[in-house]
């Protein structure tokens, strides 16, 4: 049995594109819509980044909380940021680590990803 046009041997429609570190803006298109397919809710957080949970102080400032203060609501939130960057991660392969390894959030490894194959504003 062939490879079906368009995949690469071994993978799978319901796996996350694979980059392999050619054809960047092929595979961000494809991983754009597998996301938006899977969970639109997880493609908002990786285009607008996560919802870290906060409390207001005795002030009336907002500052984060600490992971002992969340409520099932917080972790939620923090699990929706973990969903998404799995999703990433899977479609990586090991080249692109090093561009991602310090990215806490899925928006900051989808923002590392776009900066490292298509540079920068000021580059462009």
């Amino acid at each position: 049995m062939s490879t079906p046009h368009g995949m690469l041997k071994g993978q799978f429609r319901t796996r996350p594109p694979y980059f392999n570190g050619q054809h960047y803006s092929l595979w961000k298109n494809r991983m754009e819509n597998y996301i938006q397919a899977e969970d639109y809710e997880l493609w908002m957080l990786i285009k607008n980044g996560p919802l870290n949970p906060t409390k207001v102080i005795e002030d009336g400032t907002e500052v984060p909380k600490k992971p002992d203060e969340f409520n099932a609501e917080d972790f939620r939130k923090m699990e929706e940021n973990a969903k998404a960057k799995k999703l990433l991660y899977f479609g990586l392969g090991p080249d692109e680590d090093t561009c991602i390894s310090e990215c806490d959030s899925a928006k900051d490894t989808w923002d590392a990803l776009r900066v490292a194959h298509e540079g920068t504003n000021q580059v462009k």
